[in-house]
């Protein structure tokens, strides 16, 4: 594992310090860690929300299209 070193205000020291203590995190690197994850999450979530919106439209949904789902899973389970 690599390591990096960030500066940080005092204020934003304090608030990372209070959120390691306060929630369970081990340290402040495991907090840290936690937030880069959810903005990767985030990010790759953005890039699929904007694929679909570009996307053509797909055929329209309808209680038939949902009952194609539901039938399809219904010879899952029994299969």
């Amino acid at each position: 594992m690599s390591t990096m070193n960030i500066s940080l205000p005092d204020s934003l020291k304090a608030f990372v310090d209070e959120q390691v203590a306060s929630r369970g995190y081990g340290s402040s690197s495991e907090y840290l860690r936690e937030l880069i994850r959810a903005d990767q999450d985030r990010q790759r979530l953005r890039a699929v929300l904007l694929d679909g919106a570009t996307s053509p439209p797909a055929a329209p949904v309808d209680p038939a299209y949902f009952e194609s789902l539901r039938a399809d899973i219904r010879r899952r389970l029994a299969g």
